[in-house]
């Protein structure tokens, strides 16, 4: 069950597209129960995911995939069907889509009943990164995380070359996160998670599946830490500029 709106779909060999027989399965599968159905019409969103893209691709989709694997609809997590169908759907799609939005965002809705939609729409940066702002941001994702098991984006700060994400400890990080993660750990930064922002200091940031790594406007933080924040930010950049 499938909306690809703004794009012109090319008919393609479903074996060109899967690694592996059992990834094919699965999707033909998804899509003969799908069809059974007469006409697709979405019902009420259960679930949002904005992915930034660049070059008509989403650079961390693995990491998106994996994040979306342990996310909940209804309290129940997705089948192996849609995780493979949302995969497959996303890297073929967007290559051969027709849309002018190459470095816009990837827009997945799943409703209450499981039907998957997907479409691209332009880019927005945030047009308010004061801290207030990016509280408020992360609240509302905390909020998501409650019924979905993984927040789109999180508040962070580096204090005293130290990085705290606020999330419980047994949480799944989304895609933009688990970069993070390992972009501080190629330079030997503690990773530490706290339970509310109060417990936050130092330079603080919002991580963000959407917009990445967005400082906070105004800051007192020690240069030190400032300047980690600055090196996550290029290193998301980075792989997001990546055209191959």
């Amino acid at each position: 069950m499938t909306n690809t709106k703004g794009m012109t779909m090319p008919q393609i060999d479903d074996a060109e597209l899967f690694g592996n027989a059992e990834d094919q399965r699965a999707y033909e599968d998804f899509c003969a129960n799908q069809e059974a159905v007469e006409k697709f019409t979405l019902d009420k969103p259960a679930l949002i995911c904005r992915w930034r893209m660049s070059n008509k691709k989403v650079p961390m989709l693995n990491r998106h995939i994996r994040a979306l694997s342990e996310r909940l609809v209804q309290g129940e997590p997705l089948t192996h069907n849609m995780l493979s169908w949302a995969k497959q759907h996303v890297e073929w799609s967007l290559a051969e889509g027709d849309y002018t939005a190459r470095d816009g965002v990837l827009m997945l809705v799943i409703d209450v009943n499981g039907n998957a939609a997907m479409t691209v729409g332009e880019y927005e940066p945030l047009a308010d990164t004061s801290a207030k702002a990016l509280r408020a941001r992360s609240a509302e994702a905390r909020s998501e995380a409650d019924e979905t098991g993984v927040a789109p984006e999180l508040l962070a700060a580096v204090n005293d070359g130290e990085l705290a994400f606020v999330a419980p400890a047994n949480e799944c990080l989304c895609g933009t996160a688990t970069l993070i993660e390992q972009l501080a750990q190629t330079k030997g930064i503690p990773v530490t998670r706290v339970d509310i922002p109060a417990q936050l200091k130092g330079a603080l940031f919002l991580v963000s599946d959407e917009h990445g790594v967005v400082p906070a406007a105004e800051t007192d933080a020690a240069k030190a830490d400032a300047a980690t924040v600055a090196f996550f930010a290029e290193g998301y950049e980075k792989l997001r500029a990546r055209r191959s």
